[in-house]
């Protein structure tokens, strides 16, 4: 069987209210349709930060690391075939003298399955959710760039973020909210950057990006943009920025890379 090369992805993963938006999930849904069908799923979210890297466990719950939401999000499954040889394949490709620890009980968290629960709705590919071991751009592209073999491998690699998340300087929470400046200018800034393939400028962006540290007062949504970055070909070749604009006013800007 030929197995195709797949790209390399960061999106914009939502809360669970994104599975109700029929606009985002219908990007994600139609982007997923245009891609090469995965033979497995490595996917690194913001909401796992832990060093050494850590896999996720296959068969494992759901994690639900959300609050305040409808009771039917909380009883969602998402159950994908056996990933124990891609977890295998993983850990091979990680440097002699740094571990890698193998979870026995923790399943993938919100900001895998929820993009992932639209985009391949059947849940027929085996998946496997790596931890974000640090939040240093250069240390996360060479990570990403230990990730690339897997692309051959017919594995689609997925940096799970958002674009900007400012949730303590949001003041509206409806899915239509305007975005607020700090917000819009982030985005404006790294789509140029992206569209550039300026790294470096993106790798700044605690010093060169408008609204900081209002759109990111914390880091880990930005950051797996870097390992998708690394696992790319050419990192300084621009992408394609598939899906742009913002959900309750944060931006939902999201690259693929050859």
């Amino acid at each position: 069987m030929t197995v195709s090369r797949m790209p390399a992805l960061y999106l914009g993963h939502g809360a669970p209210p994104l599975l109700d938006d029929p606009v985002w999930s219908g990007q994600l849904s139609a982007w997923a349709a245009r891609l090469p069908r995965p033979k497995a799923i490595l996917i690194v979210s913001a909401h796992w930060e832990s060093a050494p890297v850590s896999l996720s466990a296959s068969g494992a719950p759901l994690v639900y690391d959300f609050g305040g939401f409808a009771q039917r999000y909380y009883e969602m499954t998402y159950a994908t075939p056996d990933s124990t040889a891609l977890a295998a394949r993983v850990a091979a490709l990680m440097p002699d003298g740094e571990p890698v620890h193998q979870h026995t009980s923790r399943g993938l968290d919100h900001g895998a399955w929820v993009p992932l629960r639209i985009m391949y709705p059947d849940a027929d590919i085996p998946v496997v959710q790596m931890s974000l071991p640090t939040q240093d751009p250069y240390r996360l592209m060479a990570l990403g760039e230990r990730l690339r073999p897997l692309r051959d491998e017919g594995v689609l690699v997925i940096g799970s973020g958002f674009l900007t998340h400012g949730l303590p300087f949001l003041t509206e929470f409806r899915i239509d909210a305007a975005a607020p400046g700090w917000s819009s200018d982030f985005d404006a800034w790294a789509g140029e950057a992206l569209a550039r393939g300026d790294v470096d400028e993106l790798a700044a962006y605690r010093t060169r990006a408008p609204g900081m540290p209002y759109a990111h007062p914390t880091v880990e949504h930005y950051t797996p943009l870097f390992i998708t970055l690394g696992a790319a070909t050419h990192a300084e070749e621009p992408g394609s920025q598939v899906v742009d604009g913002f959900w309750m006013g944060l931006s939902k800007r999201s690259l693929q890379v050859a």
